[in-house]
C-alpha cells in the first residue's frame, strides 16, 4: 500500500520540526502558561504560507506534551451552531482519562467562506471562556474577518524554512527510503519548492518513488512551482523597493488583480512614508496611475497598461527618500474594499429592482438603480397613492418597498396596492 510521504515522514516530535524555532519557543512557552494559570491570551493563532508544518507542529507539540490533540477543519464549522457543538462542549470539559487537552481549529481561512453564518463570532465567544489550550491556523491572520478575533488571541508567525534545512529532511528522508540521492538533485528541488515543505517532499515521492538511486539529470526537468506571494509580502517589495525593477517584478508575484493591488497600495503608501514629500510623490504617482488606469477602461487600450503598472509600482518605489526606518508597521486592508464589501447586498437588491425599472424603461438595470430608483424613492416618501399605482405597474413585491421607503409609509403603501 502506497502512502504519502508527507504523512510517513511527519514529525513525530518538536525536533524534528524544521525551521520556525522561534515560532515553536513561543508555542511551547504559551502551552506551558497554561500549568500555572489561565494565559490572557486563550488562544495562539499560527498563521504563514502553506506546506511550511504548521499543523505537523501542533500534532508534535501535543505528543511531545502528552496532549489529547482534538483536531478539526475549520472549514467544516462554518455555522455559529456547528463551532459551539465541536469547540464549545470540547473547551469546557477534561479528557476521560485526565489527560490535558489541546484544541486545534486547522485552515481557519475555509470559515470565512459566504456560508459563514457566524462561525467566527461563536469561535471569538469560545476563545474568551476557553479552560484549555486553543489554537488556530490559517495562511492569513490579517484578513478582515479575523479583525476582532485577533485581539484575543496571541499571533505567531511561521515563516519559509531556509532551503538547507529543506535539504537536510529529503536526506532523512531518503535515508529512511534506502534511497542514495546526490546532494545537487535534493537542493534542486528544495529550491524549486521555495520554502513549501509539503511540496518539496511530494516533488521527491513523484521523482524517487521505486527507485534506489536519485540523480541531478532525475529533477533537472523539474519547473518552478507556479507559486505567487500573499499580499503583504508584495507590499513589502513595492514600498521598500530599491530598484523600480525589483518593484515593477512584484506585480507578477501577487496574489491579486492590478486592480486590488493599487487598492492595497494607495491604503498603505500613507502609513509606510511618513515624510510629506515622499508622501506627496507617491500620491502624485498613484493618481498618474489611476488616470491611465480610467484611459484603459474607457478606451480598450490595453497599451496603457504598462504606464498604470510603472506608476503604482516603481514610481511609489522611487518616491521614499526622505522618510527614515520606523520600526515594524503592518499592511491594512484596504478600506474602501471593506465598506464595498459591506455594501454588497444591499447594492445587490437595489439591481434586482433596478432590473423591474428597466423593463418599462429600456435601459439598463444598472442606471436604473442609479438614476431613476432615487426619484422612485422621493415619490414613495411623499404619495400613497401615485407610489402605490408605480410599485403596481413595476411589479414591485412587498420587501423591495420596504427597501425603497420604511416603516408606516411602506405598510400604507402595500395596503394602497391591495386596494387598486
Amino acid at each position: 500500500m502506497h502512502m504519502a510521504w508527507t504523512r510517513k515522514h511527519k514529525p513525530q516530535t518538536l525536533k524534528e520540526v524544521i525551521g520556525n524555532k522561534e515560532a515553536i519557543r513561543k508555542l511551547v512557552e504559551w502551552v506551558k502558561a497554561w500549568d500555572k494559570t489561565v494565559p490572557k491570551k486563550r488562544a495562539i493563532f499560527l498563521y504563514g504560507p502553506p506546506g511550511i508544518g504548521k499543523t505537523a507542529t501542533v500534532e508534535a507539540l501535543a505528543k511531545d506534551f502528552d496532549m489529547e490533540l482534538v483536531e478539526k477543519n475549520a472549514s467544516d464549522y462554518r455555522t455559529e451552531e456547528a463551532v459551539k457543538r465541536f469547540a464549545g462542549i470540547a473547551s469546557q470539559y477534561s479528557t476521560l482519562f485526565g489527560k490535558k487537552r489541546l484544541i486545534l481549529f486547522d485552515e481557519l481561512d475555509g470559515i470565512t467562506g459566504t456560508q459563514d453564518r457566524g462561525g467566527v463570532k461563536a469561535l471569538t465567544e469560545i476563545i474568551k471562556i476557553t479552560r484549555c489550550p486553543l489554537v488556530l491556523i490559517a495562511n492569513n491572520a490579517y484578513d478582515p474577518r479575523f479583525t476582532n478575533l485577533r485581539n484575543y488571541c496571541l499571533l505567531v508567525q511561521f515563516k519559509k524554512p531556509p532551503a538547507g534545512e529543506v535539504v537536510k529532511l529529503l536526506k532523512r528522508i531518503c535515508l529512511r527510503e534506502g534511497i542514495d540521492a546526490e546532494e545537487e538533485a535534493l537542493k534542486f528541488i528544495a529550491q524549486r519548492s521555495r520554502g513549501d515543505v509539503r511540496s518539496a517532499i511530494n516533488d521527491l515521492q513523484a521523482l524517487a518513488q521505486g527507485k534506489t538511486r536519485l540523480t541531478y539529470e532525475d529533477v533537472s526537468w523539474l519547473a518552478y512551482r507556479d507559486r505567487q506571494e500573499n499580499i503583504f509580502t508584495v507590499l513589502k517589495m513595492i514600498v521598500y523597493a530599491r530598484s523600480c525593477m525589483s518593484a515593477k517584478q512584484a506585480v507578477d508575484m501577487a496574489d491579486v488583480d492590478p486592480d486590488m493591488l493599487f487598492e492595497w497600495i494607495y491604503e498603505n503608501v500613507p502609513r509606510h512614508l511618513t515624510h510629506p514629500e515622499d508622501l506627496a510623490r507617491a500620491m502624485d504617482a498613484l493618481s498618474l496611475a489611476d488616470i491611465y488606469r480610467g484611459r484603459i477602461r474607457s478606451t480598450r487600450n490595453w497599451k496603457f497598461t504598462r504606464y498604470f503598472l510603472d506608476f503604482m509600482t516603481a514610481g511609489v518605489a522611487m518616491a521614499r527618500q526622505k522618510t527614515k526606518p520606523s520600526g515594524w508597521i503592518p499592511f491594512n486592508f484596504p478600506k474602501r474594499i471593506q465598506a464595498l464589501s459591506r455594501s454588497k447586498a444591499q447594492r445587490k437588491f437595489e439591481l434586482e429592482i433596478g432590473r423591474k425599472i428597466k423593463r418599462k424603461f429600456h435601459i439598463s438595470a444598472y442606471r436604473a438603480s442609479k438614476e431613476i430608483l432615487p426619484y422612485i424613492r422621493v415619490i414613495f416618501e411623499n404619495n400613497v397613492n401615485m407610489a402605490a399605482g408605480i410599485a403596481s405597474w413595476l411589479d414591485l413585491d412587498a420587501e423591495m418597498i420596504k427597501y425603497i421607503v420604511s416603516g408606516k409609509q411602506a405598510e400604507a403603501i402595500i395596503k394602497q396596492m391591495e386596494i387598486l
